[in-house]
């Protein structure tokens, strides 16, 4: 890992100033997550997107940082979905490889509901992300907070399904073929072609428009159990484990 981080720590400032090359960059990476989500057939006891789509739009997909990297690849083209990313220099090539995927896209920072940075965005976005939903339009956001506790759910997936009064929907995606950065703070999970994958979809979590301190905390406690299990179940579904078996 530290040749690789070496070797980003070297581009990532002319990575920022050329527009031509994060587009060829970004362009790549479409192509692989194509690659990868074509070669890992669904096995059964997957959820299937239409279906999700069609009970709970518009919703909050929410997902694990470290295993969402082949999420942009479940959008089929004509759903609408809009994605929250932080105004980071290195998620701004995420957010163009997720809109060259049809992701409508919301810079910001959405995980700490009270932190009003400027600089971060965080009440903008949760702003913009609710005028999404109003419009019928799905979002879909990371529920942990970056560099953060890892699979630990933040206020501010809580605060947008509390103001624009529609679900959080889990969702999890595994394969069978993958390797798990060790040394990152989320074990990043990369996902590798020519295996099987499993998509799990949760039981939505409503929030009351009402809701005090109490129970936004009740609530998100309720998301990060419900991801850790949709979690633990893909995995199980692709390595053919019990759910206790292993910690994904």
């Amino acid at each position: 890992m530290r040749p690789i981080k070496a070797l980003w720590q070297r581009i990532r400032r002319p990575l920022a100033r050329s527009r031509v090359l994060k587009n060829v960059i970004a362009s790549i990476l479409v192509a692989v997550i194509r690659l990868v989500e074509k070669t890992n057939p669904r096995v059964e006891g997957s959820s299937d997107v239409g279906s999700v789509v069609a009970a709970y739009t518009p919703a909050i997909a929410v997902f694990w940082h470290g295993q969402h990297l082949l999420a942009p690849a479940l959008k089929r083209p004509q759903d609408r979905m809009v994605a929250l990313f932080s105004r980071s220099a290195d998620a701004e090539l995420n957010a163009l490889v997720a809109e060259k995927l049809g992701f409508g896209i919301v810079r910001g920072s959405g995980g700490r509901a009270g932190v009003h940075s400027p600089k971060k965005g965080g009440a903008s976005a949760l702003i913009r992300l609710k005028r999404t939903i109003d419009q019928g339009c799905n979002v879909a956001m990371i529920a942990d907070i970056p560099h953060g506790k890892p699979r630990e759910a933040g206020l501010g997936v809580v605060t947008l399904a509390r103001i624009s009064g529609r679900p959080l929907v889990p969702v999890a995606i595994a394969t069978s073929r993958r390797k798990v950065l060790e040394n990152t703070w989320d074990k990043t999970t990369i996902n590798l072609p020519f295996g099987r994958s499993a998509l799990v979809v949760g039981e939505p979590i409503h929030v009351s428009p009402g809701a005090d301190r109490d129970e936004m905390e009740r609530k998100r406690q309720e998301v990060t159990a419900a991801l850790n299990k949709a979690t633990l179940k893909a995995y199980k579904l692709v390595d053919g484990l019990q759910a206790g078996d292993r910690k994904a």
